[in-house]
C-alpha cells in the first residue's frame, strides 16, 4: 500500500525534515519537503500528496491556519508538533486534521500513523468512487460516465472537470480550483476554458441544457454538481 504514495513534510527544522524523509523513503514513500506554509501550499497544488505531515510552528504563518487549506486540496493531514496543549490539539482536529503526533516522536509510530491515514483516505475515496445522480452514473474508479445506462463519451478535460465536481457533490467548487486541478496552476485565470467544457458537459448530460439542473452555476464563484433535482 505504501509504495509510491506521496507524503509532504511541512517543517521548518531541516534536521527533522531529513529524519522524516529518511524514514519515509525507507518505506517506499515519495517524500516532498517544504520549509514553510507558503511552500507547503505550493507543493500541495503541484505534487498533490496523499498525506501531509504538518508542523504548527512555521516561520511565515501558524500551521493551524493552513490545515483547512491542506484538507481542501484532498490530502490527509497529520500534525507533528512540539505543542502539547490540549486546546491546540482540539483546535487542529476540529479544523480537519486527521491525527496529531507530539514531538519528540518515534519514527515507527510516525510511519504507523501515515499508514493509518492512507488506509482511511483510500477507503473514503473508494466509497465515493461511484456517484449516481438521477440517470447519471459517474464511475470514478474506471473513468466511465453513463446516462440512462448508456455510456457517454467525454473528452479528457470534460471528464476531469466532471470528476472533480463529483468528488464534492452539492458543494460549490471555485473556478480557480477547477482550472488549477484540470489545466494546471498556470491557467487559473483562463475562465473561458472552463465555460466551454461546462457547456459541452451540459449538452451531453442535461435533459435540457438551456435549463441546467445537474451542473449549476454560482455566478462569480464556481459550479456545483447537484444531487437533488438532477433528473
Amino acid at each position: 500500500m505504501s509504495a509510491h504514495a506521496k507524503v509532504l513534510i511541512v517543517e521548518d527544522d531541516a534536521a527533522i525534515r531529513r529524519l522524516i524523509r529518511a524514514a519515509l523513503t525507507r518505506e517506499g514513500y515519495q517524500a516532498i519537503e517544504a520549509a514553510d506554509g507558503r511552500a507547503g501550499l505550493a507543493a500541495l497544488a503541484i505534487d498533490r500528496p496523499e498525506v501531509v505531515l504538518l508542523d504548527l510552528g512555521l516561520p511565515d504563518r501558524d500551521g493551524i491556519e493552513v490545515i483547512q487549506l491542506l484538507r481542501a486540496g484532498g490530502a490527509a493531514v497529520i500534525v507533528v508538533s512540539a505543542r502539547t496543549d490540549t486546546a491546540e490539539k482540539v483546535a487542529a482536529l476540529d479544523l480537519g486534521a486527521d491525527d496529531y503526533l507530539t514531538k519528540p516522536f518515534d519514527t515507527d509510530e510516525l510511519l504507523a500513523r501515515v499508514r493509518a491515514a492512507l488506509r482511511h483516505r483510500r477507503q473514503t475515496r473508494a466509497e465515493a468512487d461511484c456517484v449516481t445522480i438521477g440517470p447519471i452514473e459517474i464511475d470514478l474508479a474506471h473513468h466511465r460516465v453513463r446516462r440512462g445506462g448508456e455510456e457517454v463519451h467525454l473528452s479528457p478535460k470534460e471528464y476531469d472537470v466532471l470528476a472533480e465536481l463529483a468528488r464534492f457533490p452539492d458543494r460549490v467548487i471555485r473556478h480557480n480550483h477547477l482550472l488549477r486541478e484540470v489545466w494546471g496552476p498556470a491557467h487559473e485565470r483562463q475562465l473561458d476554458y472552463l465555460r466551454i467544457v461546462i457547456r459541452n458537459l451540459r449538452q451531453k448530460l442535461e435533459e435540457d441544457p438551456a435549463r441546467p439542473m445537474l451542473i449549476t452555476n454560482e455566478p462569480g464563484v464556481g459550479y456545483r454538481l447537484r444531487r437533488s433535482d438532477a433528473a
